[in-house]
């Protein structure tokens, strides 16, 4: 790419703004050879924390150009390791927020375009997304004025966002990283005037977990957390649930089917390979943990009692761990 004989970047700095002449440049330069260098990734985050005044052709060009960096040239090809995930945590999130929307759509677009990448990212993302829900202001909720605490159809999309992009190569359920992410956000945000697809995405993406902790193989993520029913056919809401009203979700377990013995040992080697690539673990949320987590706090929310009411009534069988709570939950008037 030769960035840093493209532009000068002293100037460009000295003037805090990126223009798209400049971008033209960069673009221009990237396109006659394909490569970035550490040093000229490095160079293009320098600009975009430098520069607060940016013209619009920037935004693409640095996500674009960061994720080529990450998934396709820092190595392994498609992939991402622990260790490329927190060269990026560093420069977009050293405090552990990322500070701009540009940067979010980073982080979201290098989890979409790798095969694979690590827990730790994933977190990481959801995180900032739970941040938001709890502070109730940051780069996420710019254009929104909400109540701390309250979770939004916004908030819900970036979620479902997410945990799509997470799962790019191969049916994967929901992991524990992930799930404990959306616990939390449930405990935080309950009582609140929580949009109804919040709701929606809950019980899918944790039913997700229960079905595949009792030995059942699940379908891709964009099938099982599927938001089609918020305009097609109603929301998978709160009220519909509790009161055993609700049309058009009754074949939502018809994606999943029986693992076989077979296709359990591929799914732990997948785990595993995984694992070594990525430097980081991949844990299953399994149905001990599941059973110990639903209502840690010493009571179940709404949300989870709407799940565990919604496992009782459809689910064709759960794992004995997950049994005795999903009776106690029911019984609850």
């Amino acid at each position: 790419m030769a960035v840093l004989n493209t532009v000068s970047i002293a100037e460009i700095k000295a003037r805090g703004s990126i223009k798209d002449a400049d971008v033209l440049k960069l673009r221009r330069n990237y396109y006659d050879d394909g490569i970035i260098t550490a040093e000229e990734a490095d160079v293009i985050f320098a600009l975009n924390e430098a520069c607060p005044v940016q013209d619009p052709a920037w935004a693409d060009c640095f996500v674009e150009t960061i994720t080529d960096y990450l998934v396709e040239q820092a190595g392994p090809r498609g992939y991402l390791t622990a260790e490329n995930a927190h060269w990026l945590i560093e420069r977009i999130g050293r405090d552990g927020r990322v500070d701009s929307k540009t940067e979010f759509e980073l982080l979201v677009n290098v989890l979409d375009k790798s095969r694979w990448a690590p827990q730790s990212l994933v977190r990481f993302a959801l995180e900032q997304v739970k941040q938001a829900v709890l502070s109730g202001a940051g780069p996420l909720r710019s254009d929104e004025m909400l109540e701390p605490g309250t979770v939004s159809e916004t908030d819900v999309n970036l979620l479902r966002r997410i945990l799509y992009a997470a799962a790019s190569d191969g049916c994967i359920a929901i992991t524990r990283i992930e799930a404990e992410v959306l616990f939390e956000i449930d405990e935080s945000s309950s009582g609140h005037d929580n949009h109804p697809a919040w709701t929606d995405l809950f019980v899918k993406a944790i039913a997700n977990c229960v079905m595949a902790a009792s030995g059942y193989a699940p379908p891709p993520r964009e099938a099982a957390l599927a938001g089609e029913g918020l305009e097609r056919r109603g929301h998978f809401s709160l009220d519909a649930i509790l009161t055993g009203v609700w049309p058009g979700f009754k074949g939502f377990f018809a994606g999943y089917r029986e693992q076989t013995t077979e296709e359990g040992a591929i799914a732990h080697l997948t785990r595993q390979k995984v694992e070594i690539i990525t430097h980081d673990a991949v844990e299953p949320a399994n149905a001990a943990w599941l059973a110990q987590r639903i209502g840690r706090q010493g009571k179940i929310t709404p949300n989870e009692r709407a799940l565990l009411m919604f496992l009782k009534t459809e689910s064709p069988a759960i794992d004995p761990a997950l049994r005795g709570l999903v009776d106690k939950a029911a019984a609850v008037v």
